[in-house]
C-alpha cells in the first residue's frame, strides 16, 4: 500500500521528536505550572492554540501543544504540527551568512556593491549593517496586516528592484531600524555568494544537520490541511482564517515554518556551537554599536539583552499572518523557551514571560527569615551603639572597634526607626552566604551587604548609601 507523503511527513517529525523530548524532564510540578499558565492564557478566544518547547541545561526537556489547530473541524493541536515563525527566520538567515563567513566567501565588513551593485548606496552598506538593521533601507512590510497588494505573489528581484533602491531612511550605522529589506538583501547575497537558493543553503549547513524534519520554507511549500490555521481578528471580534502573505513576500524576513521542538534543537546547536563555531557564535549575539557607539541591544538576527535580574537573554519574536512566535536563550543558563502560536496579538510573549519567571523563580531558602531577623536587629543595635557580639564572627567582632562602632551609630540613629527591610539577592562564595538587604527608614533607604558561616554568624555587616 502506498503511504500518502503527507503521512510519511508527519511520521518523520514524530521520529524526530521523541529522542529529543526523552533526554530531560521537568519537575511535575513545574509542568503542572506551565500548563496552567498556557491555559490561561487560551482564556484569550482570539488565539487557538499554543506549542511550546522548553529546554534546560542544553536538553530538550518539554513539548507540549494546547487547543486547537483549526477550529471549522475541531481539530486538536499536536507537537507535530509546524507553526509559521515569521521573523525568528532572521536568525537562521544569520547563521547562514556566518557560515559562508567561515568558508571566506563573504565578509561582514563587505558592502552591498560586491555582490548587489544597483542598489541605493550599496557601496557604503555593510553585510553586517543589513544584518544588525542599521543599513538604512526603508522595511518594506512594517505592517501588521496583510496590505491587498501582499496578498498576491511577488518575486526577490520585485522587492530588491523597488524598496532596495528608494533613498535610505538614515545614514548607514547611524540609527537602528527594523528592516525586512535588509534581510531580502542578505538572502540574496547568500544565494550569490554559495550559488545555492537561500531554502537549500539553510536546509543543507543547518537544518538538515540538526534533523529537524519538520522545516519548510512557506515561499516554496503550500500549506496544507494538516498544518494549523492562522486565525486573526478585528478589534475585540471572534478569530477568522487570516490572508497570507502572497508567494515570496516574508521570504528571507520570515518564510520558516517548523514545530516548537525543532526550533528548540537550532537554540541547543546555538548555545553549544554544533552549527556555528564558536567566533561565530559571538559575532551573532554581540551587540551592535551605532557609530556614535549607541547599543542597540541587537546581534545579528537576535536581540540581546539582560534582564532586570541581571539574566542574559538572547531573543526575537515573529509574525507571519495569522502566526506569532517567541523565541528565548538563556545562554549563561543553559536554557531556551520557544512559544508559537496560530493567532496574533501578545499571547506568545506573555506566555514566555510567565514560564520565564516560572523556571527563574528563586528557590525557597529556609534560612532567610532567621538572617532577615538577625540582619534587622543588628541593624537597630548598631543604631543605638550597642551590638551583639555573640552575633558576629571573631572577624566581624574585631572589625567593630569602638571608632566604628561609634561611626555607624552616628550615621545612622538619624534614620529612625526601620520601616521596611527586604533581602534583595543572596549568593555563595568561599564557604560562606552572601545575603544584600535593602533597608527603609520614613526618609532613608540604604543597602546592607552581609556574609553568614556556616553556623548563622554574621561575618560582614557593611552598609551603603543608596
Amino acid at each position: 500500500m502506498r503511504i500518502p507523503p503527507i503521512v510519511i511527513r508527519y511520521l518523520l517529525a514524530f521520529t524526530a521528536v521523541l529522542p529529543v523530548c526523552a533526554s530531560a524532564q521537568l519537575a511535575p510540578d513545574t509542568v503542572r505550572s506551565i500548563d496552567a499558565i498556557v491555559a490561561k492564557a487560551l482564556e484569550d478566544k482570539s488565539v487557538p492554540s499554543v506549542s511550546i518547547a522548553i529546554v534546560k541545561d542544553g536538553k530538550l526537556a518539554y513539548a507540549q501543544a494546547y487547543g486547537v489547530a483549526r477550529i471549522d473541524q475541531g481539530l486538536k493541536a499536536t507537537t507535530r504540527m509546524r507553526y509559521k515563525i515569521g521573523s525568528n527566520t532572521k536568525q537562521f538567515v544569520a547563521a547562514a551568512m556566518l557560515l559562508l563567513v567561515q568558508d571566506g566567501k563573504v565578509s561582514l565588513d563587505d558592502k552591498v556593491a560586491r555582490f548587489l551593485p544597483d542598489l541605493t548606496r550599496a557601496g557604503d552598506v555593510t553585510v553586517r549593517q543589513l544584518l544588525a538593521h542599521t543599513a538604512g533601507y526603508p522595511d518594506y512590510y512594517p505592517l501588521d496586516y496583510v496590505a491587498p497588494f501582499m496578498a498576491k505573489p511577488t518575486t526577490v528581484d520585485a522587492i530588491l528592484a523597488n524598496w532596495g533602491k528608494r533613498p535610505l531612511s538614515f545614514e548607514p550605522g547611524s540609527r537602528w531600524e527594523y528592516s525586512n529589506t535588509g534581510y531580502a538583501i542578505a538572502g540574496r547575497i547568500i544565494e550569490k555568494a554559495s550559488g545555492m537558493s537561500l531554502d537549500a543553503f539553510i536546509r543543507t549547513h543547518i537544518t538538515d544537520k540538526l534533523d529537524m524534519r519538520s522545516v519548510v520554507d512557506t515561499s516554496a511549500t503550500a500549506w496544507d490541511a494538516c498544518d494549523p490555521q492562522g486565525y486573526e481578528v478585528a478589534a475585540l471580534g471572534p478569530p477568522h482564517p487570516a490572508r497570507p502573505e502572497g508567494r515570496y513576500w516574508i521570504w528571507a524576513a520570515g518564510n520558516l515554518a517548523m514545530t516548537a521542538s525543532d526550533l528548540a534543537r537550532w537554540d541547543i546547536a546555538l548555545l553549544h556551537d554544533v552549527i556555528l563555531s564558536k567566533a561565530s557564535r559571538q559575532e551573532i549575539s554581540k551587540e551592535n554599536l551605532l557609530s556614535g557607539g549607541t547599543g542597540t541591544n541587537y546581534g545579528l538576527g537576535l536581540f540581546v539583552r539582560t534582564t532586570p535580574e541581571g539574566r542574559l537573554r538572547w531573543d526575537h519574536g515573529g509574525e507571519a499572518s495569522g502566526f506569532r512566535s517567541q523565541n528565548t536563550v538563556f545562554p549563561n543558563d543553559d536554557t531556551a523557551i520557544v512559544v508559537l502560536t496560530n493567532g496574533t496579538g501578545a499571547t506568545s510573549e506573555k506566555v514566555t514571560g510567565e514560564v520565564e519567571a516560572l523556571l527563574f523563580a528563586p528557590s525557597v531558602d529556609p534560612a532567610a527569615p532567621l538572617a532577615l531577623n538577625k540582619v534587622r536587629a543588628l541593624f537597630a543595635q548598631l543604631q543605638d551603639g550597642h551590638p551583639d557580639r555573640s552575633m558576629m564572627s571573631d572577624g566581624l567582632s574585631a572589625y567593630f572597634s569602638e571608632q566604628v562602632i561609634a561611626d555607624f551609630a552616628a550615621s545612622l540613629k538619624p534614620m529612625g526607626d526601620i520601616v521596611n527591610i527586604v533581602e534583595a539577592r543572596s549568593d555563595h562564595r568561599g564557604g560562606l552566604a552572601y545575603r544584600f538587604f535593602r533597608i527603609k527608614s520614613a526618609d532613608k533607604t540604604v543597602g546592607v551587604s552581609t556574609y553568614f558561616t556556616p553556623d548563622g554568624k554574621l561575618d560582614q555587616f557593611l552598609v551603603y548609601p543608596r
